[in-house]
């Protein structure tokens, strides 16, 4: 094509601080989610049957009160699937309806297809189902010491770890749980399935992923993926709890409709997606760590355990993800890791915000702030003592060479500009001087990877198209869930285009127009589908650069895009009359766009290699007060500094690190899950469930984005992913509270999480 279009970069749209694409539709109410596109005529309801007990015998099914309850038009069991009874993604071990067995309550049984919600749910109770009780393993220490797994364990070894532990001059050994979190997305799990002509379906589906849903749906209703057609414009909340476990809700929904020829809806009400869908894992930890006096980690041994659930769903990558973020950024040169995945009688666990990460980061941070309270001195210098080097010290445990670690400068601005150490020694006056209120304070850093660490997952696709009338639709397989992906993308899109985001259409994800694109997840959507949705782009810039050059007769080097125009040589036309004139010359203004993300390979049965492209980082600290009476505790001030590179949406980005550390903060303080001694989970609604609100936010709020760091790596306009690294740096604010809770008499409380009131007070107390 000769040489390259000279196009300003970033222009006008990358960089902006632009509101969300659907902000005003948000607030005015305008925003269609699943629920609220346009009924079908015939619409038929669905609501899902589920199992009582954990474990049992499933004998016998009789649904004959179910079927002549008002309103029940049919029902589906697991013998009228006509494909395959599976909806696991990766290990085909998760049935959409049970068949002689039941392993945990809530498991779906059956569906009832009625002709309104309420007949749907009502008529759903009238089952009759005959289960011989078996005995349930519900904890995960229960589950490793029946050998119950759903996956075998793993282990990782680097260096020397038995041999640097015996010789260490120090070493501290710990037990410490860490809970579960559900997703608690607003708009919750829901599918409508509509039939279309000659075996062809149409699946509307609140879906991370909707290619796996895609897949599924074909091989449940034994048809071939190009008969499947999933869509979803938007979802109200998704956190990796619609990643995988979505294409439960839409199987069910699209086999209900291939039974009864209707269109089927399923929409979960609150308390059944609680207890029918999979959570964040939680984590029985056990650390054996070796130092020297300075607080050096000389070696460290890790033993997890996880509760997966009934079946192996994500469990695999969430664990193996835990281990490779146990060191956050620290260099452990003497380092095992057990990974141990157990097979309990409860639900499936799944991907959550961070996926592993989290629990992996609250491990090494959890033994370095023991470590600091061994030799007395203050955690923030025993973290800064083991960061990862610049040019040695500087290779993770899975051989990945820490190639861009800031953590350090990270650091050193956030010091200075939340006065740390004024503020530590003031809390300590304070609390000298104070029974009981305490203060505490605490700064921990993250180091987060960003790719898929299944190296196939992390490739995209975009599908481009400019109109006559120069304006322009954007398609890609990333999904909007709230996170601001669409509105990045449509930046980078006008910028290759020079020209305004308003002359953009965004479009919901759709199989039908980007095929076999991976799930939004891994914080890798605006990397892999911005890169993507770029490389469309520049394709039709390029024609449009070339046909200007022909028809005006100059190089293409005189042909430059720049505000809404285009300037060729001393002539200026707009965007609009150089789109047309394409046309008339039979210029294609359509373009498919495709982006691997390059440099990672990963060899799994050795855990090594590179998994990441690149890592993103960021520090938080957080200043809390606990009444030792109570437990209560009320969070101060948030200081924060987070690492975007060149943030695409500087306010998105900001939004995203809030979002990311309120979410943390309540699974680790107030967000606690309870099953009973038969298996039931008994905190299924805001009632009993507690997600952070307004009033838990502190009054003292401050976030800042890290400037003039770009991404070494070419990312997208060298930005890095902002979805899961904020969350972590909540753990700043459990181990605050674990700081306010030291005493002479008690250096190392025995804290779990989350650190609710109670858990806070059985660590006062010295109970278990």
């Amino acid at each position: 094509m000769g040489a390259k279009a000279n196009v300003t970069s970033p222009g006008a749209a990358v960089g902006a601080s632009l509101p969300h694409d659907s902000a005003h539709l948000h607030v005015t109410g305008q925003a269609a989610y699943t629920d609220d596109l346009p009924e079908p005529r015939d619409l038929l309801h669905v609501a899902v049957g589920m199992s009582p007990l954990a474990h049992g015998e499933l004998r016998s099914t009789d649904l004959s009160k179910v079927r002549s309850a008002a309103g029940v038009v049919d029902v589906c069991l697991a013998a009228d699937i006509p494909g395959e009874n599976n909806f696991g993604p990766i290990v085909h071990d998760d049935p959409i309806f049970a068949v002689d067995t039941v392993e945990f309550a809530g498991q779906p049984v059956f569906a009832v297809i009625a002709t309104t919600v309420d007949a749907a749910r009502k008529a759903a109770r009238f089952a009759q189902l005959d289960i011989a009780a078996r005995p349930a393993i519900l904890e995960i220490e229960a589950a490793v010491e029946a050998g119950s797994f759903v996956l075998p364990s793993e282990t990782l070894v680097r260096g020397d770890p038995d041999t640097a532990l015996q010789g260490a001059p120090h070493r501290a050994q710990r037990k410490v749980s860490l809970g579960g979190q559900d997703q608690f997305y607003l708009e919750g799990h829901i599918a409508m399935a509509v039939p279309t002509e000659d075996r062809g379906m149409t699946v509307y589906s609140s879906t991370q992923h909707p290619d796996e849903v895609q897949t599924l749906v074909a091989k449940a209703t034994q048809r071939s993926a190009k008969d499947i057609t999933v869509i979803c414009r938007r979802m109200g909340g998704a956190f990796g709890g619609k990643e995988s476990q979505a294409a439960l809700i839409a199987c069910i929904a699209a086999l209900s409709a291939d039974k009864t020829g209707k269109p089927c809806k399923l929409r979960l009400d609150r308390d059944d997606d609680m207890i029918m869908t999979g959570k964040r894992h939680d984590f029985v930890i056990q650390y054996d760590v070796g130092f020297d006096d300075t607080g050096l980690i000389l070696g460290i041994d890790f033993e997890f355990a996880s509760r997966c659930g009934m079946s192996a769903d994500l469990s695999g990558p969430v664990n193996d993800r835990a281990m490779f973020s146990c060191d956050n950024a620290y260099f452990l040169e003497n380092v095992r890791i057990v990974s141990h995945r157990c097979k309990t009688n409860t639900v499936s666990n799944t991907a959550f915000r961070g996926f592993g990460g989290p629990q992996g980061m609250f491990a090494i941070e959890y033994a370095v702030d023991d470590i600091a309270r061994r030799l007395d001195k203050d955690p923030l210098e025993i973290r800064r003592r083991n960061f990862y080097g610049k040019d040695e010290r500087n290779i993770t445990q899975y051989q990945q060479t820490v190639e861009d670690s800031i953590t350090d400068e990270v650091f050193e601005q956030l010091l200075a500009s939340s006065d740390y150490t004024v503020r530590r020694e003031e809390i300590r006056a304070f609390n000298a001087n104070s029974a009981v209120l305490r203060r505490g304070i605490a700064i921990t850093p993250v180091k987060f990877g960003i790719s898929f660490t299944n190296t196939l997952l992390n490739q995209a696709g975009a599908l481009v198209h400019v109109y006559k009338d120069g304006t322009v639709q954007l398609n890609h397989g990333g999904t909007e869930m709230g996170q601001g992906l669409y509105i990045k993308v449509a930046q980078v899109v006008a910028d290759e285009f020079q020209i305004d985001v308003e002359r953009i259409r965004i479009m919901a994800a759709d199989t039908s127009k980007v095929p076999n694109a991976s799930a939004t997840a891994a914080s890798s959507g605006a990397d892999m589908n911005g890169m993507a949705a770029k490389k469309a782009a520049a394709k039709i810039r390029a024609r449009l650069s070339g046909f200007a050059a022909r028809h005006y007769n100059v190089s293409e080097g005189e042909v430059e895009f720049r505000n809404n125009s285009v300037f060729v040589a001393d002539q200026q036309l707009s965007f609009e009359e150089l789109v047309q004139a394409a046309w008339a010359e039979r210029v294609s203004l359509s373009a498919t766009g495709f982006y691997k993300t390059p440099k990672i390979n990963y060899d799994r049965t050795t855990f090594s290699g590179r998994p990441f492209l690149y890592f993103a980082y960021g520090a938080a600290v957080t200043e809390v007060i606990v009444d030792r009476l109570t437990g209560e505790n009320r969070t101060l001030r948030v200081d924060i500094l987070h690492d975007c590179g060149d943030s695409l949406n500087p306010a998105i980005d900001i939004g995203q690190v809030e979002g990311g550390y309120v979410q943390g903060v309540g699974w680790l303080t107030s967000e606690e899950l309870w099953w009973n001694d038969h298996g039931s989970l008994g905190t299924h609604a805001p009632s009993t469930y507690k997600i952070p609100t307004c009033s838990d936010l502190a009054a003292d709020f401050r976030v800042a984005l890290m400037q003039s760091v770009p991404n070494r790596e070419e990312t997208i306009y060298r930005s890095k992913a902002v979805g899961e690294p904020p969350l972590m740096l909540a753990l700043s604010a459990f181990f605050a509270l674990r700081d306010a809770i030291v005493s002479d008499d008690d250096p190392l409380p025995d804290l779990h999480a989350p650190a609710t009131p109670e858990s806070i007070l059985r660590a006062v107390s010295g109970s278990t």
